[in-house]
């Protein structure tokens, strides 16, 4: 039976918790391997195995918490299984593979990139060289490459000094499971929520939203909201929404996606105020865009996604400046008129179908020579 291993950092949905549905449901045997990549995710590694209807789970607590606990990330655990494609979500998790396929244990190693950030620990600093000269080597030893983006391949490839001649980089976007995720209904525009989902970190620009919930409030325009997501920010942003009251809720890291898909649906308007200094996102293509597309929410962004004006023209959204009052005319503009909602609704799901998670990953499997053993289409557990 084909084996696979997935190996990356962080719980929360994206690439590789797709990957892993997806193989699961064809039916092959998985084993996934998934490390603490933030502080708050604390000290404990989760090594799953999927196989035969069956899952089992280990865990291993280690001293250190990310980021420290990188380090040692590679080792846990420290006698993986013997499989036919070793995934790493990134450099480390791919070295580790690099070495399984050195001692006969692993076929082929697929390095996928979910990020790319020049200078990832500052310009010049030790722990950036050190990163860099991990990250090109797994480019150049892997048997082929996946990126999120096009603009990540490319800088990527020119940071690197890496050609065509290495292994083959496939482009596989943020996707979603369309035919499990609940949608916004026709009477959502007139509940009048906005949703941010992240990372509560500066580069989300959740303070800004904040702000702009101050001056619509100061209109005395009715908007509430609902924040998904944790981060070293939550203390003093909640600080910050105690005057706004109950209009806004915080719910948190939520661990099941699909409470998340269910608390977009309830929503009339995401918001993604990304900060335009930080390169982070220039290069991504952040998941909560498509979670926001999927369930049908017009989106107020940023200029910063490399994605944000095909967005604006084909799915719905608008791009505003980094203001706060920008961005409170946007979020009560959107919501101003029911006919020009539903219009932005229509193209965020219209524009959401081109990025289902089985079609994206049924053509990378084909891409790869990946061997299943259930020819069958693919579905979402």
């Amino acid at each position: 039976m084909p084996a696979f291993v997935i190996a990356a950092n962080g719980f929360g949905d994206g690439p590789a918790q797709a990957l892993r549905d997806f193989l699961v449901a064809r039916g092959a045997e998985v084993v996934t391997i998934f490390h603490p990549l933030t502080p708050e995710q604390g000290r404990t590694h989760l090594i799953t195995t999927y196989a035969g209807g069956r899952v089992v789970e280990r865990t291993r607590r280690l001293p250190l918490r990310p980021p420290l606990s990188f380090a040692v990330d590679p080792l846990v655990p420290l006698r993986p299984p013997a499989v036919d494609t070793w995934f790493g979500f990134n450099p480390l998790a791919c070295a580790r593979g690099l070495v399984a396929r050195r001692l006969g244990r692993a076929a082929r190693v697929v390095l996928w990139s979910v990020d790319f950030v020049p200078d990832r620990f500052g310009p010049g600093t030790l722990a950036t060289r050190i990163y860099d000269r991990v990250d090109r080597a797994a480019c150049l030893h892997a048997d082929a490459r996946v990126e999120l983006s096009e603009a990540a391949r490319d800088a990527r490839n020119a940071r690197h000094g890496l050609t065509s001649g290495e292994a083959p980089a496939h482009v596989v976007p943020m996707g979603a499971w369309l035919d499990r995720v609940p949608t916004t209904v026709p009477d959502n525009v007139r509940r009048r929520r906005v949703v941010f989902l992240g990372h509560l970190v500066p580069r989300q620009g959740v303070e800004i939203l904040l702000e702009a919930l101050t001056i619509l409030r100061e209109r005395d325009a009715r908007i509430e909201a609902d924040l998904i997501g944790t981060g070293p920010l939550e203390a003093s942003l909640r600080a910050s929404a105690s005057a706004l009251g109950s209009a806004v809720r915080f719910h948190g890291f939520v661990p099941d996606h699909r409470d998340v898909e269910r608390l977009l649906a309830e929503a009339s308007i995401a918001a993604a105020p990304y900060r335009p200094d930080e390169t982070f996102t220039q290069y991504a293509d952040p998941g909560k865009l498509k979670a926001y597309l999927a369930a049908g929410l017009p989106i107020v962004l940023t200029d910063v996604p490399p994605n944000a004006r095909e967005l604006a023209a084909e799915g719905g959204a608008e791009i505003v400046p980094y203001d706060a009052a920008a961005l409170a005319d946007a979020l009560a503009g959107g919501l101003e008129s029911e006919e020009r909602w539903h219009e932005r609704r229509a193209a965020a799901l219209a524009y959401a179908r081109g990025f289902d998670w089985p079609v994206l990953l049924s053509e990378l499997v084909r891409k790869l020579g990946l061997e299943l053993p259930d020819a069958s289409a693919a579905a979402a557990p």
